[in-house]
């Protein structure tokens, strides 16, 4: 069974303006996702659109978010990709995941929010600590918002607290990040193929 994820870069810089490290850590995941079948489509940098801040599902003229929300609930798989700023997610995931709080209204006959059935992992990139943190931030609100979590859903790298090295700029990526993002690949793709053969039944 093929499967497809949607990734997003809640880098806080649009992507006309530097590479981005949480680019980088989604192609890691991306390459070990392609060994089960599972394809990862092009990155959506939050940044590059207007996502208007707001809890509801469309706040309105100019609001890019019912489209990302589209692509986003149309694949089986999120990969939720943010830096770490001040030892925590971004501004921008964090008005991503504010965003999704509307599914808790958006249920169907059976009470089951339109992320029901579909499974998130996180890509976390930053010079500092955080990342247990961070992701512990975007797993309870993801749990929260309907998705399903699996076992070994981070994958992340940290520089030397204010280093100047970032995960994009290293020469290889390193073999404990190579084989984390083979687990939470694994993992994901199994989780999400039993998902969608047996759903939840609300």
């Amino acid at each position: 069974m093929t499967l497809t994820a949607c990734a997003i870069n809640c880098s806080l810089a649009s992507s006309g303006k530097r590479e981005s490290s949480t680019d980088a850590m989604i192609a890691v995941l991306r390459e070990a996702f392609a060994e089960h079948d599972v394809t990862v489509g092009e990155p959506i940098r939050i940044a590059d659109h207007d996502v208007k801040p707001g809890v509801t599902s469309d706040e309105g003229e100019g609001d890019a978010w019912p489209r990302i929300r589209e692509q986003i609930l149309a694949a089986d798989i999120l990969v939720f990709g943010t830096p770490i700023w001040l030892g925590q997610a971004s501004s921008v995931a964090r008005r991503v995941l504010e965003r999704m709080d509307a599914f808790l209204s958006e249920t169907d006959d059976r009470g089951r929010m339109p992320s029901y059935g579909k499974v998130a992992v996180a890509a976390i990139v930053g010079n500092e600590d955080g990342a247990h943190w961070a992701s512990s931030q975007l797993f309870q609100s993801l749990n929260d918002t309907g998705w399903t979590i699996p076992a070994a859903a981070a994958c992340y790298w940290v520089g030397e607290a204010m280093g100047s090295t970032d995960f994009k700029d290293l020469a290889k990526t390193p073999d404990k990040v190579q084989e984390t993002a083979k687990m939470v690949a694994s993992n994901a793709a199994h989780l999400a193929r039993l998902l969608k053969d047996a759903p939840y039944p609300g």
